[in-house]
């Protein structure tokens, strides 16, 4: 089953607005695979999330070297680059079902550099470049995800 949700953000600021309403509404447990092109936002978001959650912003940078950052905040987000990585089997040393099965949030950047290892049910996220600031956030369940999470979240990016 999946459901799509569609959020366009005009700047930045309404780019950390999607990323406080993933944090209000994703469940521990939850991954979230991350595409989109360089400079399209991953990190941007990533960060926004995190923030949500009791990180400091500006601790939050893109793991492309380290690959894999540990947050803790007010619960734990975890932030995987897979865009120096080669393959699946590169991922799967990492060990990344010890994120994907812990209560934090893992945030996988360039998941479809490591499709094959990523595990069915999740959150896709695909952020698309329409402007020099704005961008459009496809978001999709896939597998068995919630979809009601997706209908939360409407409810969280619904204008008052």
């Amino acid at each position: 089953m999946t459901d799509c949700l569609t959020f366009n953000a005009a700047d930045e600021s309404q780019t950390r607005v999607l990323g406080a309403a993933l944090a209000r509404v994703l469940p521990g447990g939850t991954v979230v695979s991350l595409r989109g092109t360089l400079g399209a936002g991953k990190t941007r978001l990533v960060q926004a999330l995190a923030e949500a959650c009791g990180v400091e912003r500006r601790a939050v940078v893109s793991p492309t070297f380290v690959l894999i950052q540990e947050y803790r905040g007010d619960r734990p987000v975890y932030h995987i680059d897979a865009y120096r990585l080669h393959d699946e089997d590169e991922f799967e040393q990492l060990g990344p079902e010890e994120y994907f099965e812990g209560e934090g949030i893992t945030l996988v950047e360039w998941a479809d550099r490591v499709e094959p290892a990523m595990p069915p049910d999740r959150l896709d996220v695909r952020i698309e470049v329409t402007g020099e600031q704005s961008r459009r956030f496809a978001i999709r369940a896939m597998g068995r995800f919630d979809v009601g999470v997706l209908e939360r979240l409407r409810s969280e990016l619904r204008p008052s």
